[in-house]
């Protein structure tokens, strides 16, 4: 019983000491950084930081200026349909389904990044806007932070899309998008996130 209640002491104490180095040394320590490499889309830079954890190391980082996400959302009478768009991505070597997507401009707010991304992919506008998630995809290296927009009551009309984008656009049922992801046939990180997000949101709406 002794050596019972002391372990639960030390244990109460330890948690303790973590958390409070949480609350007092939640970010890391910039000793050196250098731009190793600057493209129009992102920069790298590599950053020798001092880290909460008390490790001294090197980190190479994609920096970038961020990204929204477009969930447009169509009801119909069978259920809500989802716009996905078809396309090739290189770094992927394939295509791939995804929700609309795109930089964020230098200066730019993210809702008025995500109204001019559907725009610009689909030709779509929204009534109806609201920032649910935010995130980033690959944190491990990639400091380029993602929100997520629901956009509802949508209007059709005329893409204008880049020079090199050449995107199919499509209105999927919701329950075929999760049957997608379940079967892995959308592998995009940031499409998952927004359909299982739905899914889930509809399904709490039900119950309620």
């Amino acid at each position: 019983m002794y050596f019972s209640s002391q372990f639960s002491v030390l244990g109460s104490l330890f948690v303790a000491y973590i958390v409070g180095m949480a609350k007092s040394k939640n970010k890391a320590r910039i000793i050196s950084s250098e731009v190793t490499y600057k493209g129009p889309a992102f920069s790298v830079t590599t950053d020798i930081v001092l880290e909460p954890s008390g490790v001294q190391t090197r980190r190479d980082i994609v920096r970038h200026s961020g990204s929204v996400v477009v969930l447009a959302v169509e009801e119909s009478r069978s259920g809500p349909r989802i716009l996905l768009e078809h396309q090739y991505r290189h770094a992927a070597q394939q295509y791939l389904w995804e929700l609309p997507a795109g930089r964020i401009d230098a200066g730019e707010k993210p809702l008025a990044a995500a109204k001019r991304e559907l725009i610009e992919e689909t030709g779509y506008r929204a009534k109806r806007w609201k920032r649910v998630l935010y995130f980033y995809a690959s944190p491990g290296f990639v400091a380029e932070p993602m929100s997520l927009f629901l956009a509802e009551h949508l209007t059709e009309g005329e893409a204008e899309p880049e020079d090199d984008e050449v995107i199919h656009k499509e209105m999927v049922p919701l329950k075929i998008a999760v049957q997608m992801v379940i079967q892995g046939k959308i592998c995009d990180a940031k499409t998952i996130s927004g359909v299982l997000w739905l899914s889930q949101q509809r399904k709490a709406s039900k119950s309620a």
